[in-house]
């Protein structure tokens, strides 16, 4: 049985000179077992020398599938380190594994407008995978169409990730695949054979009021009337309906909640994708939000702050470790962090983390701050934003 145990190392390290941060981690790292996968964050101070850090730590470790990108900053197990450089680095042996690297551009958005074509160019049958890791740039691939795409190509599948950071007024980033960085598109881990990810998705957000259907709206993204009533109507009867401390801290943190899935018997935290409230028409007295509402679908108004953001991450920490016990537990985390969250929001270095490493206990983690997050509401992948979406990779249960 010991040759289908996985062994797991991670390390994170922070220096100013990228040869040292290189050193150091590889010596944290150490080698004590053949690798199989390597996800590899590195801060965009070290930019220039992507290419030697990925070719040395790639030869070093002697793993055949390298991926990962640039950030702000990096995760590792217990601590995020923000705006510093830094490198953090997960290093697998996953006996059983099916471990297959795409690479992603915006002309292969183009050229492939039929699911069976990304299959064909994966050479991936439905069948062969159990879930996606996904990294790309913001900037330069329409990150939206090629979750959406993905996801009618392998429908099911679940699908987690990150948009790469950097310096926002630069607007650079890179990602990285095996030898190669790029500084464009994306690039995806195909994951199968005995293994598959666990989708944490956490928005931060709190509903208040209750639930409600929208009646009146246009794609572009104006909700024109809710129960058959103004949308800035039922918002304001809502907001009126809180204390005045409560409406204080609405006013201040106010999204919207958009059912996922109309099927749900009680829409409850973790049914909506949360977007934007943009504004208000006041011609109409309609809602204008970064989403395409749709007549018939379910709305409930959000609250988004540092204590919703915490007490929703660890109400999902705490049901899916209730719901592993401790004959189940993860072999690694990849954390992908919006760079809203972090310290400017709840006023703390490493919250994530730490409360990750809290709920779960001792975990193999990486992972970085995005500009953009991928990960499910439902059975359908979405990318958002001040999230935190937690990928744990698991052993399947073949039994």
């Amino acid at each position: 049985m010991e040759e289908h145990v996985p062994s797991v190392r991670a390390a994170v390290v922070a220096h100013a000179r990228w040869e040292l941060a290189l050193e150091n981690i590889l010596a944290r790292i150490g080698k004590h077992a053949p690798v199989d996968l390597i996800v590899l964050f590195a801060s965009g101070a070290y930019a220039d020398y992507f290419p030697a850090i990925i070719r040395t730590v790639r030869h070093e470790m002697g793993s055949p599938v390298l991926i990962g990108c640039s950030s702000y900053g990096v995760i590792g197990s217990g601590v995020e380190l923000e705006d510093v450089p830094a490198l953090s680095l997960l290093a697998l042996s996953l006996p059983g594994a099916s471990l297959h690297a795409a690479r992603f551009t915006q002309e292969m958005l183009e050229q492939c407008p039929q699911p069976s074509q990304w299959r064909d160019y994966t050479k991936l049958p439905l069948d062969d995978i159990n879930a996606w890791l996904i990294f790309a740039d913001p900037f330069r691939l329409d990150c939206e169409e090629l979750i959406d795409e993905l996801a009618a190509a392998y429908p099911g599948v679940p699908m987690l990730g990150g948009l790469a950071s950097g310096d926002l007024s630069e607007q650079r980033t890179y990602v990285f695949l095996n030898d190669e960085v790029y500084g464009d598109g994306g690039v995806g881990l195909a994951i199968g054979g005995d293994y598959t990810l666990l989708p944490l998705v956490s928005q931060g957000c709190e509903p208040i009021g209750k639930p409600w259907i929208i009646t009146d709206a246009h794609p572009d993204g104006l909700i024109l009337a809710i129960s058959n009533r103004p949308a800035y109507d039922v918002l304001l009867d809502t907001i009126d309906a809180l204390t005045p401390g409560e409406q204080r801290r609405a006013w201040r943190n106010l999204l919207i909640g958009l059912a996922a899935n109309e099927y749900y018997e009680t829409f409850t935290r973790g049914c909506f994708l949360i977007r934007t409230l943009l504004g208000v028409e006041r011609g109409t007295r309609g809602l204008v939000v970064s989403a395409t509402p749709r007549i018939g679908q379910t709305i409930q108004f959000q609250v988004r702050d540092p204590a919703a953001a915490d007490l929703d991450f660890k109400e999902i920490l705490r049901r899916v470790h209730n719901q592993l016990g401790e004959e189940h537990r993860p072999v690694a985390g990849v954390l992908c962090s919006c760079n809203g969250r972090g310290i400017g929001m709840f006023g703390v270095p490493s919250h994530d983390a730490k409360l990750i490493a809290r709920e779960l206990g001792p975990l193999p983690l990486t992972g970085l701050f995005c500009n953009g997050e991928i990960g499910p509401v439902g059975k359908r992948p979405f990318l958002h934003g001040f999230t935190a979406s937690l990928a744990l990779l698991m052993q399947r249960d073949n039994g």
